[in-house]
């Protein structure tokens, strides 16, 4: 992607039933710091993401906590979704609630559009339903029930009984369009990644499509079908929207023509509405399908899947009350391969911070630092000539970011950490056997110690701006430290296709004292 280029990203938005854990900021995190990303390289980005504030399953937990369904998701998104995102330091450009005027009005203007386009018809459905997945479900994920549930049918997904639904529907004409769907499958076989999803999705679609319930009569927190009010749009054709209407859809046409099509990153529990029914409704609608639907996978905790019910969900404060935000970034992005599953651990979590963090780019940093102020009175000193350990280095940074600047382009998060990690350890290596301790002993040697600690320092500068995006708060204390700012400006304006062009640092800079960007923790973490 060129400098400049619109990417829009989104992430799910988040079901108001219950309060965030870390799977949800996980997906918060993949989103940010590819928005991050492309915003530092130059180019026009905007993330969104919100709160699913309609549906049955929100009706029933209101109902049960003793309160309207309105007052509820408003308790829930100020007390808890909200403070989310500063948790763990999310640049979100917009937050969406499907409770808002500007989604609630746009939604009906798409499904009127629809109607008129004969795209929607009227029709009697029985099915069986789950309320936790808001959805009529397919056969395929359909099981018989065990213990308490033995003789029931119960969702694949929630291992809870399944409803019988029966009631006079509108539905949407889904079918019209399962080989549009898979012609563009086949013509663009990034549409949807990674493989394994790709894969899955194309396989549902040559099953045949039947059409789709759009709407529910039984109950009515919803949003009123525009030519009958008696119904409430179906949760799923509602939320789906939000991505649309958040830039401007039905109402600021140059806006929704700068953003849109999007990028969706979604979990793979909701990747069939993502990559089957969304793309429909905006065929039908004349509207570009997104440039991309990406399905991470799920963390696991103890191998399955964290769930409130089972115990197994994990507020992200726990995490970030003990190592901090950097660190709960850094290491979900790290530790899991974006797009396959992960087990999180409290050990592999503590051992990362210490031996990655601490130790590695913390340690790493303080000592650059240090030397600088120590043997140059904390100015940065010129480099003299570049011998070929120096260059080795140089070749190593620029690598780095073109190597990651691909990666995050293929949304492969984890492969840039890796291609930026290149030059932590190529700059502990070189500092290590260059001993600028012992060239500081002979003065003859002060312009190669000089060249030492300038490319040590560069390398630092390139380092900062490259993990701006993962890890924004250590990295702006660093580039704090290294005086970066007094020539070339705020850390989240240096251009971050253009990190590894050496020689920005410059010589004559003040550094600043820098306190350890990852203290150790000491306390044990189980």
């Amino acid at each position: 992607m060129s400098d400049g280029s619109s990417f829009y990203i989104t992430t799910p938005i988040f079901y108001v039933n219950d309060v965030p854990h870390i799977g949800h900021a996980y997906t918060e995190v993949a989103a940010d710091v590819l928005a991050r990303w492309h915003r530092q390289a130059g180019d026009d980005s905007w993330l969104l993401t919100g709160t699913d504030e309609h549906g049955q399953k929100i009706l029933r937990t209101a109902t049960a906590n003793g309160t309207t369904p309105k007052e509820w998701a408003d308790r829930l998104v100020h007390d808890e979704w909200l403070p989310l995102l500063k948790t763990i330091d999310i640049a979100n450009d917009d937050f969406i609630r499907t409770t808002d005027e500007r989604h609630e009005k746009n939604v009906q203007l798409f499904l009127q559009k629809l109607y008129d386009d004969g795209f929607i018809y009227a029709g009697e459905y029985e099915a069986l339903y789950c309320v936790g997945c808001e959805e009529f479900k397919p056969q395929s994920e359909i099981v018989d029930g065990t213990g308490e549930y033995v003789g029931q049918k119960v969702c694949a997904i929630h291992s809870k009984p399944l409803e019988l639904l029966q009631e006079k529907n509108y539905f949407f004409r889904m079918s019209d369009f399962a080989e549009k769907l898979l012609d563009l499958y086949d013509s663009r076989p990034d549409f949807v990644q990674p493989d394994a999803a790709r894969n899955e999705v194309v396989s549902f679609v040559r099953q045949g499509l039947s059409d789709l319930s759009i709407s529910r009569s039984s109950f009515d927190w919803g949003i009123k079908v525009p030519w009958d009010e008696s119904h409430v749009v179906y949760v799923w054709f509602d939320a789906l929207l939000n991505y649309v209407t958040a830039v401007g859809y039905g109402q600021d046409d140059e806006q929704f023509a700068r953003r849109w099509p999007a990028t969706h990153i979604v979990g793979k529990d909701i990747l069939r509405f993502h990559a089957v029914i969304w793309p429909a409704m905006l065929m039908a609608a004349g509207l570009e399908v997104p440039n991309q639907v990406f399905g991470h996978g799920w963390l696991l905790v103890g191998g399955e899947k964290m769930s409130k019910s089972k115990l197994t969900g994990i507020a992200p404060t726990q995490i970030t009350e003990t190592f901090g935000s950097d660190a709960f970034r850094y290491y979900f992005m790290r530790a899991i391969s974006f797009g396959q599953d992960g087990s999180f651990s409290w050990e592999d979590l503590a051992a990362r911070y210490q031996a990655e963090l601490a130790n590695g780019f913390g340690n790493l940093a303080s000592r650059v630092i240090a030397m600088v102020s120590r043997y140059f009175d904390g100015i940065v000193p010129p480099a003299g000539d570049y011998d070929a350990a120096d260059l080795v280095v140089q070749d190593v940074v620029a690598k780095a970011v073109t190597d990651a600047d691909a990666a995050m382009g293929g949304l492969a998060i984890h492969d840039a950490l890796s291609a930026i990690w290149t030059i932590v350890d190529e700059l502990n290596g070189y500092i290590t056997t260059q001993e600028p301790w012992s060239i500081a002993k002979d003065e003859t040697q002060r312009e190669r110690l000089g060249t030492v600690l300038y490319t040590a320092a560069e390398g630092l500068r390139a380092l900062a701006v490259l993990l701006s995006p993962v890890l924004p708060a250590a990295t702006e204390r660093l580039w704090e430290s290294l005086g970066a700012g007094q020539e070339l400006g705020p850390l989240t304006a240096q251009p971050i296709r253009d990190a590894g062009r050496w020689g920005q640092l410059a010589a004559g800079t003040t550094v600043n004292g820098l306190e350890a960007l990852f203290p150790r923790i000491e306390a044990t973490v189980v």
